[in-house]
């Protein structure tokens, strides 16, 4: 791709983000739309120091691997709580997290994923493991590792976003309903180690 078509491209991709933020109804769309839109400036102000030589990570024939995710156990300072957050779409618990984006390091996913879901924000206090979601996810899913940390709660709670529609402290003995995106017994694993400063992993 020469230049001046990458150039065309990137105007391209504004203008779509830039009728998606005026039309869009949905917040997640806008969410995205106004990333791809921020994005998109920050090159064209900067287009003479682009460089073409990045990887293509979606391409097909780079090595398989799994994909990564992040979780958070956030507890109370008496390590008797953990705080949950609900899931909109499928209306059950989990502890903050979501897939890692590229180019954010894990702790920058960690710290986004509390404040977005939670409205939290934190200090990381450890890296609790990394473990294999694969055993647990249906055999047509993307075979997925997940890093977990531990986190402390900086001051009180603040707006989260659309994805979440509750946010709560649960006794660590009498979690709610899980979401199906992971499972009781991952979680159980996680919190536990979390509280008792062991380290897990696969």
């Amino acid at each position: 791709m020469e230049s001046k078509e990458f150039y065309d491209f990137l105007l391209k991709v504004q203008s779509i983000s830039k009728i998606g933020l005026i039309f869009s109804k949905d917040p997640y769309a806008i969410t995205n739309y106004k990333e791809i839109n921020d994005l998109s400036t920050k090159f064209l102000e900067d287009f003479e120091n682009v460089k073409f030589d990045r990887p293509n990570y979606f391409a097909r024939d780079i090595y398989p691997t799994p994909n990564v995710s992040v979780r958070t156990v956030i507890l109370n300072k008496e390590k008797t709580k953990v705080l949950m957050v609900k899931e909109v779409n499928l209306q059950a618990y989990s502890l903050p997290g979501g897939w890692s984006d590229l180019y954010d390091s894990p702790s920058k996913t960690a710290r986004n994923e509390c404040m977005q879901e939670a409205g939290a924000n934190i200090d990381i206090v450890r890296l609790v493991g990394i473990t294999d979601r694969t055993p647990f996810k249906n055999p047509t899913s993307i075979p997925e590792y997940v890093i977990i940390f531990e986190a402390r709660l900086v001051g009180e709670l603040q707006e989260h976003e659309y994805e979440t529609d509750d946010v709560g402290w649960f006794d660590v003995d009498n979690l709610p309903l899980i979401s199906k995106k992971t499972s009781k017994q991952e979680l159980e694993r996680f919190i536990k180690a979390a509280i008792n400063g062991e380290t897990i992993y696969d």
